[in-house]
């Protein structure tokens, strides 16, 4: 199997489009969500409120 490699273009000259309500996104609102396993962040749409993604940010015992 052959490896290949991805690499990332960072773009600050083009506006990403909201896949839901095709607006431009010129802003990103995030919830914070807080569990027994740590803390994660919602990440929605400000015009649609429709969710982008979730990350999570590992605690201090988790390494």
């Amino acid at each position: 199997m052959t490896r290949t490699t991805i690499r990332i273009q960072e773009e600050s000259a083009v506006t990403p489009i909201c896949p839901h309500c095709g607006k431009e996104i010129r802003e990103i609102a995030a919830r914070r969500v807080e569990s027994v396993f740590g803390v994660r962040f919602l990440y929605y749409c400000c015009d649609c409120r429709k969710v982008l993604g979730v990350s999570h940010r590992k605690g201090f015992w988790m390494g």
